[in-house]
């Protein structure tokens, strides 16, 4: 089946009746939505996570501190692309719903043929901003790992009158043998040399 014939799953969240329908006739074809209340906190995580809805559409005129909370727990726990209804574009609460994950807004003026583009921006823009925090965290998990790596080098030169390379391949064998990421068998090293120089008296470097 081709992804163009999945259904898109959509959750609304809004109190207006009126501005619900325009969003369903915008969506009539080839989508699933489910509408809700205002909801907020660990109610909408679970909601989210009970559904797994592609995409998030919100009524927020003037975002509240509440709101932009629960956006931000959305963001760190289950991210999803977020659609905001407002009457005006601009304020400060604005930019801290943006900031903290709304993907696309909806200045005053929602008509239904509007609708499956503007969601479809806002997936694909997510899905762009997810893309590079996936980057930016591999590059800060890479850099973290080269850290402990080098550093139980160190200490295995220091105790043990290894070479570079030798410290390295002892531990790639470790690796190979436990069956670990080469990054754990180096914090492993590294908390048994240190209790040990500890218990001999020493400071290591």
């Amino acid at each position: 089946m081709n992804s163009s014939d999945v259904p898109l799953r959509v959750l609304i969240i809004d109190d207006d009746p009126e501005r619900i329908k325009l969003v369903e006739e915008g969506l009539a074809a080839n989508a699933v939505v489910h509408t809700a209340s205002r909801t907020h906190g660990r109610l909408l995580l679970d909601m989210i996570s009970r559904i797994g809805p592609d995409v998030i559409i919100m009524d927020c005129n003037s975002p509240d501190r509440d709101t932009i909370e629960s956006l931000r727990l959305v963001a760190r726990s289950n991210p999803k692309p977020i659609v905001m209804f407002v009457e005006e574009e601009g304020g400060d609460r604005m930019q801290d719903a943006i900031d903290a994950g709304v993907s696309a807004y909806v200045i005053d003026g929602l008509m239904p043929r509007r609708v499956r583009p503007l969601i479809d921006t806002a997936i694909a823009r997510f899905r762009h901003m997810d893309g590079l925090r996936s980057e930016l965290q591999k590059t800060k998990d890479d850099l973290a790992a080269r850290k402990v790596i080098e550093r139980a080098k160190g200490l295995l030169m220091q105790h043990h009158g290894m070479t570079e390379d030798q410290a390295f391949s002892s531990m790639r064998k470790m690796s190979q043998q436990q069956g670990k990421p080469i990054k754990d068998v180096a914090s492993n090293v590294i908390t048994i040399l240190e209790m040990l120089a500890n218990k001999a008296g020493e400071l290591p470097e």
